[in-house]
């Protein structure tokens, strides 16, 4: 079985507003199976950009991108949007959790949209997901009564339910101090390492970066170190 999870190859991207500016340079790298990487580079280097194409969330781009063998480039936003649901999980800086909802159902909605299982299924398999990161005694409460570690922990169980093949975080802990920090980096690892989980996570913080499996760093629209 091809290891291979995900295959950026000459990955071109530019801005024309008003005047062209290039903001990503024939970008290739791939993704095994199981990696814990980071994305580091200055602000405006182009790792948010790279991410987000990467994540099919934008399709304007010149170059080639595969997620588990199958081109993403060209196909229609319905089916895109299809492999977003059921193969990528997101982690933001902020956690976009929805107030007027519990914990619990903030962490059932990507998978009821999905609609592959009961609503029975999906509220237990959240359940499960609270209790791996240590918060499913907070399921009832509202997401405004959570400190933001807690709401970012939330938001990966969110990111987890429907057991996608790669999790993808734009900087997922620049919103947390030290101690949240090492608790998210914790759970990641722990992700990575006895779930066999894939991340990819774009991050300013060198000391996060530095403990993933390995760094990817970024300059001008280029990668400089595909192999860290």
């Amino acid at each position: 079985m091809n290891n291979t999870l995900l295959q950026a190859s000459a990955i071109s991207k530019s801005f024309h507003d008003p005047q062209t500016i290039q903001i990503l340079k024939e970008v290739s790298f791939s993704l095994d199976r199981g990696e814990f990487v980071s994305i580091i580079g200055k602000s405006g280097c182009g790792k948010s950009t790279l991410l987000y194409i990467l994540s099919t969330m934008d399709t304007d781009y010149e170059g080639g991108l595969k997620i588990e063998g199958r081109e993403m480039k060209g196909r229609d936003e319905q089916e895109l949007a299809e492999v977003r649901n059921e193969k990528i999980g997101f982690v933001f800086q902020f956690h976009y959790l929805l107030n007027e909802f519990t914990v619990l159902r903030n962490v059932m909605l990507p998978g009821l949209k999905l609609g592959k299982l009961s609503p029975q299924e999906v509220e237990h398999r959240a359940i499960e997901k609270l209790k791996i990161l240590g918060i499913a005694e907070e399921a009832l409460k509202s997401p405004n009564q959570l400190s933001g570690g807690q709401k970012q922990r939330v938001a990966i169980a969110r990111a987890l339910i429907n057991d996608p093949v790669i999790i993808m975080g734009d900087e997922p802990t620049g919103n947390l101090d030290k101690k949240n920090t090492e608790i998210v980096f914790d759970i990641f690892r722990e992700l990575a390492e006895s779930y066999h989980q894939t991340l990819l996570v774009v991050t300013h913080d060198n000391a996060f970066a530095e403990r993933t499996h390995r760094i990817i760093t970024m300059e001008d629209g280029m990668i400089l170190s595909p192999l860290g």
